[in-house]
């Protein structure tokens, strides 16, 4: 069939070294950051995208007659879908605290990356693969100086609890305080002692006002509080 696009086994091979490489610069930050989906994931997404878009757009050629409806970017439409799965199996949830919610944009956001090298779209890619890097790398840092300035009112507890300490009393004692619980994280000892880490919103009390609270409560054994 006239008129479909061909692809050299050099450009082939160029985009697949692509792919690894943006992918990799994506995934290198993730890997840092002990995150299951790491380097190699980021960079197998990438190469996934970019081979399922190829296939779509270069690799109907000996199957092509004129019956046939081309539409190249079929097939890459639905990598858009199917990185949904990979990404909600990074997403992790841990009492009132949700994880792994940038590792499953960055999956999302490395598998664009990829079919935009599928496509031959180098400057989309690389672009974009710059964009991702600053904000998961510069940002980041960004992110933990400027904005815990920005949010007045916001205290981080840590609460040591007693093996057989009601922890529903802790939190009826912050919302009778008007506190506002933004993300709870609980470690347990062997001895079954509780170390409770909450980030909370005073809005209508002081945070030692709040901790001398804490403190009455039965099986509350120490309270810290910082801002």
């Amino acid at each position: 069939m006239d008129g479909l696009p061909e692809l050299t086994l050099g450009e082939l091979s160029l985009r697949v070294l692509a792919a690894i490489v943006l992918g990799g610069l994506v995934g290198f930050e993730r890997e840092f950051s002990d995150q299951p989906a790491g380097f190699r994931t980021h960079i197998l997404v990438s190469l996934g995208a970019m081979l399922f878009t190829v296939v779509g757009a270069y690799g109907i050629g000996e199957f092509a007659s004129e019956d046939i409806n081309f539409d190249p970017t079929r097939i890459a439409a639905q990598v858009v879908s199917g990185i949904g799965f990979l990404g909600a199996g990074a997403i992790l949830r841990e009492g009132l605290n949700v994880k792994g919610l940038t590792t499953a944009a960055a999956l999302w956001v490395t598998a664009a990356i990829g079919v935009a090298v599928g496509f031959g779209y180098w400057v989309g890619a690389t672009m974009t693969t710059v964009g991702a890097v600053i904000a998961l790398y510069g940002l980041k840092r960004l992110g933990r100086t400027m904005f815990p300035k920005l949010k007045r009112g916001y205290h981080r507890f840590v609460v040591e609890l007693e093996p057989r300490a009601d922890l529903g009393e802790v939190a009826n004692t912050i919302d009778s305080h008007r506190g506002r619980v933004h993300s709870m994280r609980i470690d347990t000892a062997e001895s079954g002692e509780r170390h409770v880490v909450v980030d909370i919103r005073l809005p209508g009390a002081t945070a030692q006002v709040l901790a001398d609270a804490l403190h009455s409560v039965p099986g509350v054994t120490g309270v810290e509080w910082r801002d």
